[in-house]
């Protein structure tokens, strides 16, 4: 392992949420929940405030606003999400050629890799920098880790949230380790911590002190020798720089397991939908659709199905993973639903267009989160849909934001990222002035300024 905390791990707080309440002023400060608002619904993300409530990311919908009835509960804008993670990961990758993206909000960097820092002194100095870099760009706050390792980096982050910066010295690491919980360390989930509690070890430290023999005895070899090594500190793994991706799949854990076999069959079919929205979004088709499934009892379950040829078309997705469904049994309950495709290509395959029609004439569609299912009424034009959260423009009023609609009429709430709270108004929806808008960036951009091209990063 490293003698210098020189890999960094980033994770933006509360990602979604923050950037709602940096784009809505009349939100900052206040309970902010982000995610479908169908019944089916769960949460994405939640600010810090709506937290306080007890709401989670993962969490029904439906719990959520029993938790924290006044709340803002917002539809996701993907879109601007992603924009904003194209400008921190152009950060990133100004400090160093090695870095390894989690997810939109969250990355490994080797600053060694990258000359960034050789010492505690340079690595905490890089640290406050991109912070700084991160605010002045996109106008949030990200969490930084700095440790030798990627475990420790990722641990140490999670420690200076919320917009804050913990570097893990050298050598300092098992006596940091040793009093916390053995959920801490990557892997151990509830199953394999509630296997380690019966065996009475609660601790990083009492996994360190129980041998390694004990925990390939208690979890199997592979699980048992990782785990032990992680425990004495022990994590060798590279950063690796950015990947072709290799799959794309979406999933959902329930907070209650669910008994229905109808809900399960509708859950499916959702998550298919909203695989292929990123399937879509990524410019890529493909051939292999696998369904996740874990059962009550923490078993997971896979199962695939390979196509004639790449496909991004969803009635084909939902049909092939309900097919997969009819082969596992649910009957005892579902934690987790899971829908992916794999053998991934950036075409389609021309004749799996016959099908796909015929599959959407068989089976039912599945509506939106956040969107009433329409059975007879012919579909609403896309422009028409006014979801919560999402940028509309008045030919009269300007710029603004749906704050809620029904029963044939819209509110919006007027305002940008650097006015005022603004004035709220209601509108008919179909009224001709109002129309749907794209976001407006959170931080004024100002040629030559931090992560523009003059400067070398990101716009």
């Amino acid at each position: 392992m490293r003698t210098a905390p020189t890999i960094l791990h980033l994770d933006m707080d509360a990602f979604f949420a923050s950037a709602e309440q940096a784009a809505k002023p009349s939100l900052r400060g206040k309970a902010v929940i982000v995610g479908g608002l169908g019944p089916r619904g769960v949460v994405a993300t939640c600010s810090y405030e709506a937290r306080v409530f007890g709401v989670h990311s993962a969490m029904p919908m439906a719990q959520a606003r029993r938790l924290a009835p006044n709340a803002a509960y917002l539809v996701p804008r993907f879109g601007l999400y992603k924009e904003i993670s194209e400008q921190v990961m152009g950060l990133l990758r100004d400090l160093s050629p090695l870095v390894e993206p989690l997810s939109l909000d969250e990355a490994f960097v080797d600053l060694e890799a990258g000359q960034a820092a050789w010492d505690d002194e340079s690595a905490r100095l890089a640290g406050v920098k991109l912070r700084a870099d991160i605010r002045a760009v996109t106008g949030l706050t990200g969490s930084v880790g700095l440790a030798a390792s990627k475990m420790l980096a990722k641990i140490a982050s999670e420690q200076a949230k919320p917009d804050g910066l913990v570097l893990i010295e050298p050598g300092t690491e098992r006596a940091l380790l040793a009093p916390m919980s053995v959920r801490t360390l990557p892997g151990v989930g509830p199953a394999t911590g509630d296997h380690l509690r019966r065996a009475g070890i609660t601790t990083v430290g009492e996994i360190a002190e129980a041998g390694e023999d004990e925990l390939v005895r208690l979890l199997g070899k592979a699980h048992g020798v990782g785990l032990y090594a992680m425990a004495l500190a022990h994590d060798e793994r590279p950063v690796v720089a950015e990947r072709d991706t290799k799959s794309v799949s979406v999933e959902d854990t329930y907070d209650v397991d669910i008994h229905d076999r109808v809900r399960v069959r509708m859950e499916v079919q959702r998550l298919a939908d909203r695989c292929v929205q990123r399937l879509r979004g990524a410019h890529l088709s493909g051939r292999t659709i696998v369904l996740k499934v874990r059962r009550y009892d923490f078993s997971t379950l896979t199962r695939s199905e390979t196509l004639r040829g790449p496909t991004d078309d969803p009635a084909v997705v939902r049909e092939a993973a309900a097919r997969l469904l009819e082969s596992v049994d649910t009957t005892g309950g579902v934690r987790l639903l899971g829908v992916g495709v794999s053998g991934l290509a950036d075409y389609t395959q021309e004749d799996l267009f016959a099908q796909a029609r015929a599959a959407a004439d068989a089976l039912p569609q599945v509506a939106e989160e956040g969107m009433e299912e329409s059975v007879e009424e012919p579909e609403v034009p896309a422009e028409r849909r006014w979801h919560a959260g999402h940028d509309v423009r008045h030919a009269e009023f300007g710029h603004g934001w749906v704050q809620g609609s029904g029963l044939g009429r819209v509110t919006v709430r007027f305002e940008t990222p650097d006015s005022e709270p603004g004035r709220v108004r209601t509108f008919r929806t179909d009224d001709p002035l109002l129309e749907v808008a794209d976001p407006l960036p959170l931080v004024e951009r100002r040629p030559g300024g931090v992560g523009s091209p003059a400067a070398g990063g990101e716009g």
